[in-house]
Protein backbone atom coordinates (compact mmCIF):
# COMPACT_ATOMS: atom_id res chain seq x y z
CA UNK A 1 0.00 0.00 0.00
CA UNK A 2 3.17 1.96 1.01
CA UNK A 3 3.79 1.71 -3.41
CA UNK A 4 0.21 3.30 -4.14
CA UNK A 5 0.53 6.33 -1.60
CA UNK A 6 3.59 7.02 -2.88
CA UNK A 7 2.63 6.73 -6.59
CA UNK A 8 -0.54 8.69 -6.04
CA UNK A 9 1.06 11.62 -4.08
CA UNK A 10 3.76 11.69 -6.93
CA UNK A 11 1.10 11.96 -9.62
CA UNK A 12 -1.35 14.74 -7.35
CA UNK A 13 1.23 16.85 -6.17
CA UNK A 14 2.23 18.65 -9.44
CA UNK A 15 -1.38 18.82 -10.40
CA UNK A 16 -2.66 20.61 -6.75
CA UNK A 17 0.43 22.65 -7.07
CA UNK A 18 -0.39 24.19 -10.39
CA UNK A 19 -3.93 25.22 -9.37
CA UNK A 20 -2.35 26.82 -6.40
CA UNK A 21 -3.27 24.17 -3.67
CA UNK A 22 -1.59 22.07 -1.25
CA UNK A 23 -1.25 18.15 -0.89
CA UNK A 24 -1.79 17.51 2.78
CA UNK A 25 -1.90 13.78 3.15
CA UNK A 26 -2.65 10.84 1.01
CA UNK A 27 -4.04 7.02 2.40
CA UNK A 28 -4.97 4.24 1.09
CA UNK A 29 -6.94 1.75 3.01
CA UNK A 30 -8.64 -1.32 3.28
CA UNK A 31 -12.37 -0.55 5.57
CA UNK A 32 -15.23 -3.76 5.25
CA UNK A 33 -14.19 -5.16 2.14
CA UNK A 34 -13.63 -1.99 0.54
CA UNK A 35 -11.01 -0.09 -0.78
CA UNK A 36 -10.14 3.79 -0.44
CA UNK A 37 -8.06 6.05 -2.05
CA UNK A 38 -8.42 9.47 -0.13
CA UNK A 39 -6.60 12.36 -0.74
CA UNK A 40 -6.77 15.71 1.63
CA UNK A 41 -5.97 18.92 -0.03
CA UNK A 42 -5.88 22.74 1.16
CA UNK A 43 -5.12 26.07 -0.16
CA UNK A 44 -3.39 28.37 1.72
CA UNK A 45 -5.34 29.89 5.01
CA UNK A 46 -8.35 30.57 2.85
CA UNK A 47 -9.15 26.99 2.53
CA UNK A 48 -10.56 24.96 0.02
CA UNK A 49 -14.32 25.00 -1.17
CA UNK A 50 -16.20 22.29 -2.54
CA UNK A 51 -16.29 23.09 -5.98
CA UNK A 52 -12.56 23.23 -6.09
CA UNK A 53 -12.48 20.14 -4.59
CA UNK A 54 -14.70 18.54 -6.99
CA UNK A 55 -12.62 20.45 -9.92
CA UNK A 56 -9.47 18.92 -8.47
CA UNK A 57 -11.33 15.09 -8.29
CA UNK A 58 -12.07 15.06 -11.68
CA UNK A 59 -8.60 15.83 -12.74
CA UNK A 60 -7.29 13.55 -10.51
CA UNK A 61 -9.63 10.71 -11.42
CA UNK A 62 -8.54 11.26 -15.38
CA UNK A 63 -4.50 10.63 -14.14
CA UNK A 64 -5.39 7.67 -12.07
CA UNK A 65 -7.51 6.14 -15.02
CA UNK A 66 -4.65 6.90 -17.39
CA UNK A 67 -1.87 4.99 -15.00
CA UNK A 68 -0.32 1.84 -17.08
CA UNK A 69 0.17 -0.75 -15.77
CA UNK A 70 -3.18 -0.16 -13.28
CA UNK A 71 -1.29 -0.56 -9.73
CA UNK A 72 -5.00 -0.93 -8.16
CA UNK A 73 -5.39 -4.58 -8.20
CA UNK A 74 -8.81 -3.87 -6.53
CA UNK A 75 -11.87 -1.65 -7.21
CA UNK A 76 -11.41 1.49 -5.02
CA UNK A 77 -13.53 4.80 -4.33
CA UNK A 78 -11.79 7.94 -4.76
CA UNK A 79 -12.27 10.59 -1.98
CA UNK A 80 -11.33 14.01 -2.14
CA UNK A 81 -11.92 16.25 0.69
CA UNK A 82 -10.06 19.23 2.57
CA UNK A 83 -8.50 18.20 6.17
CA UNK A 84 -10.92 19.67 8.45
CA UNK A 85 -10.09 22.34 10.92
CA UNK A 86 -8.27 19.55 13.06
CA UNK A 87 -6.09 18.58 10.41
CA UNK A 88 -2.52 16.63 11.37
CA UNK A 89 0.65 17.91 11.94
CA UNK A 90 2.98 15.64 9.62
CA UNK A 91 6.04 17.37 8.44
CA UNK A 92 8.35 19.93 9.02
CA UNK A 93 5.94 22.50 6.85
CA UNK A 94 2.91 21.51 8.52
CA UNK A 95 5.28 22.24 12.40
CA UNK A 96 5.99 25.55 10.69
CA UNK A 97 2.48 26.65 9.60
CA UNK A 98 1.35 25.24 13.17
CA UNK A 99 3.54 27.67 15.30
CA UNK A 100 1.57 30.25 17.59
CA UNK A 101 -1.98 27.75 17.09
CA UNK A 102 -3.54 26.33 18.93
CA UNK A 103 -2.64 22.08 18.55
CA UNK A 104 -3.57 18.57 20.12
CA UNK A 105 -0.10 16.60 20.96
CA UNK A 106 -0.39 13.11 22.25
CA UNK A 107 2.75 11.38 23.56
CA UNK A 108 3.56 7.81 23.83
CA UNK A 109 4.63 7.96 27.14
CA UNK A 110 3.67 10.13 29.84
CA UNK A 111 5.42 13.72 30.74
CA UNK A 112 4.40 15.51 33.89
CA UNK A 113 1.46 12.72 34.72
CA UNK A 114 -0.26 13.08 31.35
CA UNK A 115 -0.02 11.31 27.39
CA UNK A 116 -1.57 14.23 25.53
CA UNK A 117 -2.03 18.21 26.07
CA UNK A 118 -3.60 21.02 24.35
CA UNK A 119 -1.76 24.34 23.73
CA UNK A 120 -0.48 26.87 21.62
CA UNK A 121 3.02 25.43 20.14
CA UNK A 122 5.59 28.35 20.75
CA UNK A 123 8.38 26.64 18.88
CA UNK A 124 9.76 23.44 17.31
CA UNK A 125 12.98 22.76 16.63
CA UNK A 126 14.89 19.45 15.74
CA UNK A 127 14.68 17.70 18.92
CA UNK A 128 11.68 19.61 21.39
CA UNK A 129 8.76 21.69 20.43
CA UNK A 130 7.28 24.12 23.40
CA UNK A 131 3.86 24.11 23.93
CA UNK A 132 2.40 26.91 26.02
CA UNK A 133 -0.69 24.88 28.09
CA UNK A 134 -3.49 26.24 30.56
CA UNK A 135 -3.42 24.20 34.16
CA UNK A 136 -6.61 25.38 35.62
CA UNK A 137 -6.14 29.37 35.69
CA UNK A 138 -2.47 29.46 35.14
CA UNK A 139 -0.07 28.88 31.80
CA UNK A 140 2.66 27.25 31.86
CA UNK A 141 5.32 26.24 29.07
CA UNK A 142 5.82 22.35 28.52
CA UNK A 143 9.19 21.37 26.37
CA UNK A 144 8.06 17.82 24.85
CA UNK A 145 10.98 16.08 22.89
CA UNK A 146 10.28 15.54 19.23
CA UNK A 147 10.94 11.47 19.12
CA UNK A 148 7.96 11.21 22.03
CA UNK A 149 5.24 12.76 19.90
CA UNK A 150 3.27 9.70 18.89
CA UNK A 151 1.00 12.66 16.77
CA UNK A 152 0.17 15.85 16.23
CA UNK A 153 -2.76 17.79 14.80
CA UNK A 154 -4.45 21.31 15.11
CA UNK A 155 -7.53 21.62 17.36
CA UNK A 156 -10.09 24.28 18.10
CA UNK A 157 -9.46 25.79 21.36
CA UNK A 158 -12.89 26.52 23.70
Amino acid sequence: MTKIVDLVTNLVSPIAEKRGDELVDVEYVKEQNQYYLRIYVDRGESGIDIEEIAALSEMVSEELDKLNPDPFTEPYMLELSSPGLERPIKNERDWEKAVNKYIHVACYQKIDGQKAFDGTLLSKDDDKITLKIKIKTRTKELEIPVGAIANARFAIEF
